[in-house]
């Protein structure tokens, strides 16, 4: 019996994103569309999504003249944003745990940030390494950058990453970036939310793990009303759910804080440990959901301490606030080459 209740929950875990199916639709706004320092592209269908991700390099400066080969070595530490998720050329376009991802590490889309970081500064596929890892929280990081394994599977997320490589990878590389932070704060939400609606919000999930909540047209918009109406929450729920948006996520994040700070400390000094010769690059977070206090409070915290952080280990700090992401929290290929670009400055301005 109790092993038929761990497979239960492992197979509502590996199914996160179903969660975020109703918080991103519910609290999303296009973000930062009003930033000065970005103009928000026009929302995109998949075709365009496509057709951009093709074409992104064809309208960049870096590839206007042949530039020679480059000797250095990139290495991206980070969760499902660094790995790509949601852009239609990952090879695993579903944000599924416990899942083999090491094909990622050099098979990643070419749009995504370290595609773009590669492109860039010539780089090959044996030069631009993409580390990132779907559902990854920092506690988890922290004992990969270590071993290249965990210990046990981390029960929010459901994942379970075992990559001995990880400290080859570190070792051998010449610019290591690490972005990492946001899961702290999203995955107990996402799991609260499920455990709110007593789990009803699975039924959102083909819509995000189909990939189908990035297309911002009349047939998403039905599917997802349709998956809502499904929910039929009860009075009890439905005051669970408010409960947690009011007053819940703001406790998630207080807690998270603390956590994802001192982990990232444990993180760069490991990193620092195992190649004092690299360039250690901390990349920001851009928050999804601006519409929350306790969300903005929590990365604007983050934020400030990676910048402190990035000055007692002499790493530098990369700001992106202005990422343009789409509805389920993953960057847009503009979000994307927006974080390449100024990772890739900060790259340059070292050597």
């Amino acid at each position: 019996m109790e092993r038929i209740r761990d497979d239960t929950m492992k197979k509502k875990l590996i199914g996160l994103a179903l969660s975020a199916a109703m918080l991103f639709s519910v609290l999303s706004v296009p973000a930062f569309a009003a930033a000065p320092e970005e103009s928000a592209d026009p929302a995109l269908t998949t075709e365009q999504t496509a057709a951009e991700e093709e074409n992104c390099f064809f309208t960049s400066s870096s590839t206007e003249e042949e530039k020679e080969p480059n000797s250095i070595t990139y290495v991206a530490l980070g969760d499902s944003i660094c790995a790509g998720i949601g852009l239609t050329t990952v090879q695993y376009a579903h944000n599924l745990m416990g899942v083999d991802v090491s094909f990622n590490f050099k098979g990643y889309p070419e749009a995504c940030y370290v595609g773009q970081v590669g492109k860039s500064l010539n780089l090959d596929r044996d030069h631009a390494i993409n580390l990132g890892l779907p559902g990854v929280m920092s506690k988890d990081m922290v004992e990969l950058v270590k071993t290249g394994t965990m210990a046990e599977m981390n029960t929010l997320s459901g994942c379970q990453y075992n990559y001995p490589e990880f400290v080859d990878y570190i070792k051998s590389a010449d610019v290591i970036s690490i972005q990492l932070g946001s899961n702290d704060a999203f995955v107990p939400t996402v799991v609260s939310f499920g455990e709110a609606t007593n789990w009803k919000s699975e039924d959102l999930a083909s819509i995000v793990l189909s990939g189908n909540l990035r297309d911002r047209d009349q047939d998403t918009e039905a599917a997802l009303n349709e998956s809502l109406k499904k929910l039929s929450l009860t009075r009890s729920e439905k005051d669970a759910v408010w409960n947690l948006f009011f007053s819940g996520m703001n406790k998630i994040c207080e807690n998270a804080y603390p956590e994802s700070s001192s982990n990232l400390r444990q993180i760069v000094a490991t990193v620092k440990e195992l190649n004092p010769d690299a360039q250690i690059l901390i990349i920001g977070a851009t928050n999804p959901v601006p519409l929350l206090p306790s969300w903005s409070n929590y990365f604007s915290k983050l934020n400030n301490y990676e910048k402190q952080l990035a000055d007692v280990y002499g790493a530098t700090y990369v700001s992106i606030p202005f990422a343009q992401t789409e509805l389920d929290g993953h960057p847009t290929v503009s979000g994307h080459k927006y974080i390449a670009d100024k990772i890739v400055k900060a790259i340059e301005a070292q050597q």
